[in-house]
Formats: C-alpha cells, structure tokens, sequence
C-alpha cells in the first residue's frame, strides 16, 4: 500500500484558491451573460412600448425585473467568493501563526526550566562586581600611563632646554675661543 501523505495547508489553501477562482470566472461569465440579456430586453421593451404593445411590454418588464434581481445576487456571491478567498488566507495565516507560537512558548518553557532565577541573579551581581573591578584596574593603568608617558614628556622638554642653554653657551665659548689667541 503506497504511502499517503497529508497535504500541507499551503497546498489546500492553493487547491481551494484554484477551485474559487474558476468558480468567479464562471459566475463573472454569467453575469456578463446576463447584462447583455438585460440590454436585449430593454430594447424588445422599447420596440413593444414603441408598437403599442402594452401586454407584451408588461410581461418583458417583468423579466427584466427578475433578470436584474438574478445579476444583483450573482453579483453578490461573487462578492461572497472573494470574501471566502480572504478568509482562507487569514485562516492560514493565524494556524502558521498559532503553530509558531506554540514552538516559541515550548522553548521558552525548556529555557525557563534550564536557567534558575536565583542562579541568574547571582549571575548578574557577579559580572556587575567584576565589570566594577576591571573599571577600576583599568583606570589605575590609565593613571600609570599617563604618568609614566607625562614625565618622558617632560624629560624630553628638560633635555630641550638644557640643549638650548648649552648650544647658547657653545656659542658664546666658541666666539671667546675664536678671540683668544693661538
């Protein structure tokens, strides 16, 4: 016996989609059908009118009247049918949704069953504490830095001046040594 499996609710929603369409194509068919049906006998009324026809223009009135009232009902279910055609959309729509959050909440019950309240509090105030003490080491290395690379600013600003004071010298003991006699 070969195997059978369900059709998915996207391949029913197609099947039934098909189904109305062919459906409203008929129905719209019809009514056309019953438009051009509708002009006929509004002339064969105004040819009776016309002839002085009065039984004859009463009688073709009367099925005008019911002609109208078979178009508007027509009409009508295909209206319906459109509305059928939505509906089963929707419909599709809200299962796939129900069905996801049906997933969701399993998970989320699996995880509420793994993770502790308790556990995840002293989880919290843990990293809190240890986020608050890598804060602190790194602002003490900031400092240290700064104060390691501050004073090799400033000994290099000491060394500067102490260049300049002696090529000022140099220069004056080399214009004195320039004077002296050899």
């Amino acid at each position: 016996m070969p195997f059978s499996r369900k059709p998915s609710d996207k391949e029913v929603l197609k099947k039934t989609e098909r189904d109305l369409k062919k459906t409203q194509r008929g129905v719209d068919r019809d009514c056309a059908k019953l438009e051009r049906d509708e002009k006929k006998l509004e002339t064969e009324i105004k040819k009776a009118v016309k002839q002085g026809n009065k039984e004859a223009s009463k009688i073709l009135a009367k099925q005008l009247v019911n002609l109208r009232k078979q178009k508007v009902s027509l009409c009508g279910a295909s209206a319906q049918m459109s509305s059928v055609n939505a509906q089963s959309k929707i419909m599709v729509a809200n299962k796939s949704t129900a069905e996801v959050m049906g997933r969701t909440a399993k998970a989320m019950g699996a995880m509420n069953k793994q993770m502790k309240p308790q556990k995840m509090t002293q989880n919290m105030k843990q990293f809190e504490m240890e986020s608050a003490k890598m804060e602190m080491k790194e602002e003490m290395m900031n400092d240290t830095l700064d104060d390691v690379l501050g004073a090799s600013d400033e000994e290099e600003e000491q060394d500067a001046i102490v260049n300049q004071v002696l090529d000022e010298i140099g220069i004056e003991v080399a214009g004195k040594l320039a004077d002296t006699p050899t």
